[in-house]
């Protein structure tokens, strides 16, 4: 079974990292201000989507997330505005809503979120609950928002927070609630999860051939089909950033990417990266690095091969110069954008469903080639 290759959407991610400027390191409040200007460019470059993500860490500024993009709301009039990840298992389900109605309600209508379980647990012991709880803390807390955005009252009890009888939340979201997708690392328990919700797809792939993502879209399309529910986008989010030829590209980029991923290979118990990696990961993996040709190219096949809707670039690491975070908008919308919508235009693909099994798609649970 063939299945077309429909229009994609183009999105900015952030998390928030420190820039620079002119060598000096920016402070926290000047960081959330480029923020907001770079939301605002990434609109006047023609982007449909710009997202800050939720973490709790030093050199970055997006723990508040609600509020950053009810400033970008004020400081922008059409691109949508969201998140790249929400860290529902320790929101409040409650307030979340009320957050994220208000956002919709200034931003006239452009709010959306992407709920994740989170790659990084700094939020756990900062607001009070045990890992060991991960799954089901999430499983709860989405069946409450779930049920917030789609029913108008809403009697309900759980585990981890108090009841609600008869609930009706202020400011109220549109009927059926504000877009929201379900983020995944690569858990093909996610992908069913998403599904079996109703919810669109996120994929966040930052290391490795993307293409074996691949079985994870066909897992998701075949749960959707089985939960008897239409099809619904897959989205793609990796890192990257674009400069005038490939070479400035990697040379700027992999000097701001190797100390933050060598941290985190020492944190996490990976392999360091070396400059031979890094070079993989250019040329075949999940960084999206070079040129507008080279990275327009680069997505367009990988939109052809794990049927996107939607790609995502995030394209701020910790202390990149915000000379160079702004060039590099510039050229992913006035650039690269275009260039891949031609290039999907006079090759759109067919992307097929192969007829595996879900235990041929993904095993050990991982995503394993097309």
């Amino acid at each position: 079974m063939a299945i077309p290759i429909g229009d994609i959407e183009f999105g900015l991610n952030s998390f928030g990292d420190v820039a620079t400027d002119g060598g000096r390191v920016m402070s926290d409040a000047e960081t959330l201000r480029l923020l907001v200007d770079e939301a605002q460019l990434a609109e006047s470059v023609g982007l449909d989507v710009f997202s800050v993500g939720e973490h709790y860490r030093e050199g970055m500024v997006d723990s508040a997330t609600p509020v950053i993009l009810a400033a970008a709301a004020q400081a922008t009039s059409t691109i949508n505005l969201g998140t790249s990840v929400t860290v529902l298992s320790t929101q409040d389900p409650v307030r979340l809503y009320q957050q994220f109605a208000t956002v919709d309600g200034l931003s006239g209508g452009r709010a959306q979120l992407v709920l994740g379980r989170a790659s990084a647990i700094e939020s756990f012991p900062l607001f009070g609950y045990d890992i060991a709880e991960y799954e089901q803390i999430f499983d709860e807390k989405l069946d409450l928002f779930l049920r917030l955005m789609r029913e108008d009252r809403v009697t309900w009890s759980g585990q981890y927070r108090a009841p609600l009888e008869n609930a009706r939340l202020h400011p109220r979201m549109p009927e059926g609630g504000i877009p929201a997708w379900m983020g995944i690392g690569g858990s093909p328990d996610s992908v069913v999860r998403a599904a079996r919700n109703g919810l669109p797809l996120m994929m966040a792939i930052i290391g490795g051939r993307p293409e074996r993502f691949a079985g994870h879209a066909e897992l998701y399309l075949r749960a959707l089909s089985q939960f008897g529910r239409p099809e619904l986008p897959i989205g793609q989010h990796s890192l990257g950033f674009i400069a005038d030829t490939d070479e400035e590209a990697k040379n700027v980029h992999w000097k701001y990417w190797q100390p933050v991923v060598t941290a985190l290979s020492e944190e996490r118990g990976f392999y360091a990266p070396t400059h031979e990696r890094y070079e993989t990961e250019v040329r075949t993996g999940a960084l999206y690095v070079g040129s507008p040709e080279t990275v327009a190219q680069k997505i367009a096949g990988i939109v052809r091969a794990n049927h996107l809707s939607r790609f995502d670039l995030k394209y701020d690491v910790l202390h990149l110069p915000r000379d160079a975070r702004e060039h590099s908008i510039r050229l992913f919308g006035e650039r690269v954008a275009p260039r891949v919508r031609e290039l999907l235009d006079e090759d759109p693909g067919e992307w097929h469903l192969t007829g595996r099994t879900p235990e041929e798609i993904v095993k050990g649970g991982k995503a394993v080639h097309a």
